[in-house]
C-alpha cells in the first residue's frame, strides 16, 4: 500500500463511526478473528490451553458496550481496583465467570449490571467476537457486543468492590494507528515485547487488547470495502 492510500485509510478510521458499521463488521463472512487478536497479542503468548494443565478450565464472557455520548460511538473499559485476586488494576471489559445455568450471553450481562449497573433491557445485543484463551487466570473467554440503542450515554453506577474507575473511548480514537503503541517490557525477568492502545493515560493491553483489536480489524475491513 502506498502512503497516500494509508493517509486515506487513516482518515476514514477518524470520521464518525456509525453503528451499521458495527453490525456489519461482526456480520463479516470468513474473518480470521484470531488472527486479528494476535495483532495485539504480547509477545511469545500462546494461543491455546497449555496440555500441562488439568482439570476443565473456567468459562466467563465479557461485555464490549457502545453508545453514543457527545455524537461519538463510544466503548465502556474499566480499570480493575489494585486488590483483586486476577488481573489487579488492569483494563478490562465488564465481565467474570459464568454461574451455573446461565449461557453465556447471560453472563456477559449480568456481569455488567453488577459492574458498572447497566440493565439489560436497555440494551440491543450486536454480536459476538471470537472467544480468547486467557493463560494466568485459566479463563476461556467469550465476547459480546452490545449498545444502547436510544443513543443515550447510560448512567454508569460502577461497583465499589470491583471496579476503581470507567473509561470511555471514542471508537474512532481507538482506530488511529497513533494510539497503538509497542514497547518492552520485564516479566519476572523475562523481557518481551509488548503491543497496547493508550486510552486516557492507561495503556490497554493483553487479552482486553486482542479483543479490542479484532472488532478494529473488522471495522477496518468494513471500511476498506470488504463488507
Amino acid at each position: 500500500m502506498n502512503d497516500s492510500a494509508a493517509n486515506t485509510l487513516n482518515r476514514q478510521d477518524q470520521e464518525r463511526l456509525t453503528i451499521d458499521e458495527v453490525c456489519r463488521a461482526l456480520a463479516l463472512a470468513n474473518f480470521d478473528g484470531q488472527a486479528a487478536q494476535m495483532k495485539m497479542a504480547p509477545q511469545f503468548r500462546a494461543m491455546l490451553r497449555p496440555p500441562t494443565r488439568t482439570g476443565p478450565p473456567r468459562q466467563g464472557s465479557v461485555l464490549l458496550l457502545l453508545y453514543y455520548h457527545q455524537d461519538e460511538l463510544c466503548l465502556l473499559l474499566t480499570r480493575r481496583r489494585d486488590d483483586l485476586n486476577h488481573h489487579a488494576g488492569q483494563i478490562s471489559f465488564p465481565g467474570g465467570q459464568q454461574e451455573e445455568g446461565e449461557t453465556f450471553l447471560q453472563t456477559a450481562l449480568r456481569e455488567a449490571r453488577e459492574e458498572v449497573g447497566i440493565r439489560p433491557s436497555t440494551l440491543t445485543i450486536l454480536g459476538q467476537l471470537t472467544p480468547i484463551y486467557i493463560i494466568p487466570s485459566d479463563f476461556y473467554v467469550y465476547p459480546f457486543v452490545a449498545w444502547r440503542a436510544d443513543k443515550q450515554r447510560p448512567a454508569f453506577y460502577p461497583s465499589l468492590t470491583e471496579v476503581a474507575e470507567l473509561l470511555e473511548a471514542p471508537l474512532a480514537h481507538l482506530l488511529d494507528p497513533a494510539n497503538r503503541q509497542e514497547e518492552p517490557w520485564n516479566f519476572r525477568g523475562f523481557e518481551m515485547s509488548v503491543p497496547f492502545y493508550l486510552v486516557n493515560g492507561h495503556k490497554v493491553w493483553g487479552a482486553t487488547a486482542m479483543m479490542l483489536s479484532e472488532l478494529l480489524e473488522r471495522l477496518r475491513a468494513v471500511r476498506q470495502g470488504g463488507g
